[in-house]
C-alpha cells in the first residue's frame, strides 16, 4: 500500500504489486476501506492469523500517524476499532463500532474492550486510544481504565475515601484513581 501526495506514482505502486494507492488527505472512511483490502489480500496469501495482525501493526501506526499529522496535530476520532476475541487472538479481527464500547481497561500487552455483548482485545496503548476518543464521551478514571460517561450509574466513596463506581447494566466496580477523582467532586 502506498499513501503519497502525489498520484504520479500510482502506476509504479500497482506494477510493485500495491494492494491500494491513497492520495493524501487521507479520508477516514478510504482508509477503512484500504485496511480491508489489507486483510482480504493477506488471508488469500494463506498468511497466519498472527503473523497478519502482528505485520499489519506497524503499518497501522503509520498510517494513523500520517492521519494526525494532516489534520494538523489532532488525532482523528475513531468509530470502528478492530479487536480480537480472547480466545481467538489473532484468529479473527472484528470491527467494533466504537458507539458499543462500554469501557477500555488495560491488561498486560493489551487493552480489554468491553462492550454489552462481548470482550475484545487490542494492543492500541491506552494512551494512544485516548488521544482518539472524544473526551466528552470517554473518561479515564485510572491509569489503566476509561469509561463511557453517560453509563456511569453510581459513585461510590468507601470508609478509606477511596472512590469506585459502577456502570449501568454491569456487576463490576471499577476503581477512581485519586488523579482524576476530581471528575466527580461536582457530583
Amino acid at each position: 500500500m502506498f499513501v503519497t501526495a502525489y498520484d504520479e506514482y500510482a502506476v509504479q505502486a500497482f506494477e510493485a504489486q500495491a494492494v491500494d494507492y491513497l492520495l493524501k488527505p487521507v479520508q477516514a472512511a478510504r482508509l477503512q476501506k484500504t485496511v480491508e483490502k489489507l486483510r482480504k489480500a493477506s488471508a488469500k496469501r494463506s498468511v497466519s492469523a498472527i503473523e497478519t495482525e502482528a505485520a499489519m501493526e506497524p503499518m497501522l501506526e503509520r498510517l494513523r500517524g500520517l492521519l494526525a499529522a494532516e489534520g494538523g496535530g489532532a488525532a482523528p476520532r475513531l468509530s470502528v476499532i478492530a479487536a480480537s476475541l480472547p480466545g481467538a487472538l489473532g484468529a479473527s479481527i472484528r470491527m467494533v463500532p466504537v458507539d458499543e464500547v462500554l469501557y477500555f481497561e488495560a491488561a498486560d500487552k493489551y487493552l480489554r474492550v468491553l462492550t454489552a455483548g462481548a470482550e475484545y482485545l487490542i494492543r492500541t496503548p491506552l494512551k494512544e486510544l485516548i488521544a482518539q476518543l472524544d473526551p466528552q464521551v470517554f473518561w479515564q478514571i485510572h491509569r489503566g481504565t476509561v469509561v463511557r460517561a453517560s453509563l456511569i450509574d453510581t459513585v461510590t466513596r468507601d470508609e478509606a475515601g477511596k472512590l469506585s463506581l459502577s456502570l449501568r447494566g454491569r456487576p463490576e466496580r471499577l476503581a477512581v484513581s485519586r488523579l482524576y477523582a476530581h471528575l466527580f467532586r461536582a457530583m
